[in-house]
């Protein structure tokens, strides 16, 4: 009996299984190498002074026509990057496609999404030199989806299409062969995209014994036709009230015609709300309020007819109302007694009724005379109200110190329409409609990258985005640290043509590198004494560069005082009447500190669609 149990407790004991937890470790690369008047509004360039900083698991094979690999190995100085794109007309389809499934719940913040198909990544290291000549001529693919930060929901039947619609842009010469349309009956490649809401329903089926979970989408994705132009705009979106999210992303979904999936690009977050407030809003609902220095979009919609809606632009360096394409502008809280000038200075709050504000257009730098806010109801403007603006309130522009002139529109013209007192009520005054502005709050997301080592045979997505930098240390122990997303541990930070010496991802929103010694960077900072400025770039480790918009500065201090070996090495290279000249130069700021060069960062807009809008 005694052998039996012994015989009984030993299998038991081999027939237990350990399991060892290793939880997720971040990996560090070492990296060693009435009828109105038509009045004329003149835009004007504005300076600005502020005053204060303010899943995929399956690869898809993707043949596209391969451009030739960059051999030049000439290392001049790199410029900034700029490469504003053309707009074109919109034009939408009603072709759709189902929104493929997505799992609700998000990933921790120490867990790295959509990283099992970066395991398939090929490794090809990127020369130095074809870092060089990109950034001399950058041959970027760049998408920008722009947005409404809010959206109204619909309910029933009823279609609340998303005013302004979505629209995206496709910047980058790259995009060309993709997007030429004279060739369809060839065997050439053509791009396809598709817009949709995002993340699907996740709703219950109780038609049978036991409930059970259903995922569902809202709608179907829409197609967006850009024949042959690189903007499109999606006019027939809307999210319903079956849609219980308080927030959503849209998704657009790029591959061309041979079965190649670009990749899949999300929007910012989007609020959604049941329909404009009436109540008095409070600056505590801060996410409704409209704040100094955000971006908006003006619309005008005569008789409530979406047909008839036309949106404030900027075009030829003119502002127009356009029925297809709606601007981004910039507007900036300005003190009251301020004059009207080219060069102003902005303040930061909450825009409320009854400030004077600026309008400058986020693209060309446009801006509109001084003007003041004022709230509207039924085509009357209340004087006496000051609360905060709201999201699609509607609202007037008076121009500041004028004959009761306000922005209007006629047609496709902005002109300066005047308005008309009312005799019982001193604190009202009568608009025409064309004067009546409906005002909304709008986003952007943009993303940028470059096969410099040829083409992949798998998708871009996802790509890592910088939002904001800081340095850390100085001297040869700074540290700069980039909040942004979709960070993963096969990418490098490079500053200009140079690779960090250490680069870490800490999490999929934080990335930190080690500053190059100024000494890598330029090899003559000793005898210019000049800040050097370098953008900073991603890096995957196949050869894919994906261009931020931050920079980074070098300023370097004066050197130490010159000792008799430097004095004999600058006289045996340069004459008499330069060595005095350089030992003149170098004495005059004079320091003792051991550190020779110090470091600063700059962040920088981008010169594509955001800055745009």
């Amino acid at each position: 009996m005694q052998m039996a149990m012994h015989q009984i407790m030993t299998n038991m004991a081999n027939s237990r299984t350990s399991f060892d937890h290793n939880p997720l470790q971040l990996r560090t690369i070492d990296h060693s190498p009435p009828a109105p008047q038509e009045m004329p509004i003149p835009p004007k360039k504005v300076k600005l002074a502020l005053n204060k900083p303010s899943n995929r698991t399956k690869v898809f094979k993707r043949v596209i026509k391969k451009h030739p690999r960059i051999n030049e190995t000439s290392s001049a100085s790199i410029p900034l990057l700029s490469s504003p794109s053309n707009v074109s007309e919109m034009i939408t389809s009603s072709m759709t496609l189902r929104l493929p499934l997505q799992n609700d719940k998000s990933p921790p913040l120490t867990e790295f999404s959509d990283d099992r198909h970066l395991i398939e990544l090929e490794n090809r290291p990127l020369p130095k030199h074809v870092m060089t000549t990109y950034l001399r001529n950058p041959r970027h693919r760049t998408v920008t989806i722009l947005h409404a930060k809010v959206a109204q929901k619909s309910y029933g039947n009823e279609k609340r299409f998303f005013c302004p619609p979505p629209c995206v842009y496709l910047s980058g010469e790259e995009w060309d062969d993709l997007l030429d349309t004279s060739d369809m009956d060839t065997n050439n490649e053509q791009l396809c995209a598709y817009i949709g809401i995002g993340e699907p329903l996740l709703c219950m089926n109780n038609s049978s014994s036991s409930s059970s979970n259903q995922q569902s989408t809202s709608q179907d994705m829409q197609m967006l036709q850009f024949e042959g132009k690189k903007y499109c705009a999606a006019k027939t979106l809307f999210i319903s009230d079956s849609d219980k999210r308080k927030h959503f992303n849209l998704n657009v979904k790029l591959f061309t015609t041979n079965s190649g999936e670009i990749g899949t690009f999300d929007s910012k977050k989007i609020k959604v709300i049941s329909k404009p407030s009436k109540k008095k809003q409070s600056v505590k609902n801060s996410e409704l309020c409209i704040a100094s220095g955000s971006k908006v979009a003006l619309f005008n919609r005569l008789r409530s007819q979406n047909v008839s809606t036309r949106y404030l632009h900027v075009e030829n360096n003119n502002f127009h109302a356009s029925a297809h394409e709606w601007g981004s502008f910039f507007i900036h809280l300005i003190d009251d007694e301020q004059s009207e000038s080219e060069k102003f200075s902005c303040k930061d709050g909450f825009v409320q009724y009854g400030s004077t504000i600026k309008l400058v257009c986020c693209v060309t730098g446009l801006a509109l005379p001084r003007l003041i806010v004022r709230k509207v109801d039924k085509n009357r403007v209340l004087l006496d109200s000051d609360e905060p603006v709201s999201q699609l309130h509607k609202c007037a522009f008076y121009f500041k110190d004028s004959d009761l002139l306000y922005l209007c529109l006629v047609q496709e013209k902005i002109v300066q329409s005047p308005a008309r007192t009312c005799s019982k009520e001193p604190l009202r005054q009568i608009i025409n409609d064309g004067a009546c502005w409906t005002i909304i709050s709008t986003d952007k997301a943009e993303y940028t990258w470059y096969e410099a080592m040829g083409p992949l045979p798998y998708q871009i997505a996802p790509i890592p985005i910088a939002y904001s930098l800081s340095v850390n240390g100085g001297g040869e122990v700074a540290m700069i640290e980039i909040t942004g997303d979709n960070f993963f541990p096969h990418i490098k930070v490079w500053y200009g043509d140079v690779e960090s010496p250490n680069t870490t991802v800490r999490c999929p929103q934080t990335i930190v590198a080690v500053v190059p010694s100024i000494s890598d960077v330029r090899s003559d900072w000793q005898y210019t004494m000049r800040q050097t400025q370098l953008p900073i770039s991603f890096v995957r480790c196949d050869g894919v560069i994906f261009l931020t918009n931050l920079t980074f500065t070098y300023t370097p201090e004066p050197a130490k005082r010159l000792t008799s070996p430097h004095l004999a090495q600058m006289m045996t290279n340069r004459s008499t009447s330069g060595l005095f000249n350089s030992i003149q130069n170098r004495l005059h700021d004079e320091i003792d500190d051991d550190n020779h060069n110090s470091c600063t960062s700059t962040s920088v807009s981008s010169q594509m669609p955001d800055e745009m809008f």
